[in-house]
């Protein structure tokens, strides 16, 4: 599998910290609510519920095209990082960076920063979600509040950092392979890098 150029040193760190960062790592912009729900709590829930599965479905559309993985390399998406697996908390896989996307900080869910790929026992990739990421800094700039995408809110990721990097947001979306914790979280407990040949993080 040829691997696409790497993208500058700063930017390659800036997405090594997205995909290894677990997700109690930094504070989180989506935060859970445990009260007791009114009927107009229930009837966001239920819009939101909505949501979701519209962008689950928006996503499997734009990215449908990459379950061929020679397609993203074509379009500009690169594997970096190798693959990422988490200690207990399951993987994320196999990342395809399309530098142009990060660095334009423009949140679009018909066009994911990343692919996200498992590794299969004959050597191939199979797609299972897209990852979207903006740098804070340049995201907050903007706006007065934290991203969100069709109701789904980024994960905020702050720093100080063990890389040193600013501060960044990024929303995981399961959208090709079912995750029991929920289409938005970083990990998936039923994705491994055990079949990747390559060097796994």
């Amino acid at each position: 599998m040829k691997l696409g150029p790497l993208a500058t040193q700063f930017q390659s760190s800036m997405i090594a910290l997205a995909l290894m960062s677990i997700g109690s790592l930094g504070a989180l912009a989506q935060e859970a609510h445990s009260h007791t729900m009114t009927s107009s709590q229930n009837e966001q829930t239920a819009i939101q519920k909505s949501q979701a599965s519209a962008l689950l479905k928006i996503v499997r559309g734009a990215t449908d095209r990459f379950h061929n993985v020679a397609q993203a390399e074509a379009e500009g998406y690169a594997l970096q990082f190798g693959c990422v697996s988490g200690e207990s908390s399951g993987a994320m896989g196999l990342h395809f960076v399309n530098g142009p996307l990060v660095n334009s900080g423009v949140i679009d869910p018909t066009k994911p920063q990343i692919v996200i790929y498992e590794p299969t026992t004959n050597g191939n990739f199979r797609l299972i979600g897209a990852d979207y990421l903006v740098l804070a800094d340049t995201w907050n700039a903007h706006h007065s509040s934290p991203p969100e995408l069709m109701g789904q809110l980024f994960h905020l990721f702050d720093t100080p950092n063990r890389f040193g990097l600013p501060a960044f947001y990024a929303l995981h979306v399961w959208a090709w392979k079912d995750n029991p914790n929920g289409a938005f979280v970083n990990w998936h407990p039923n994705v491994n890098c055990q079949s990747f040949a390559g060097e796994a993080q």
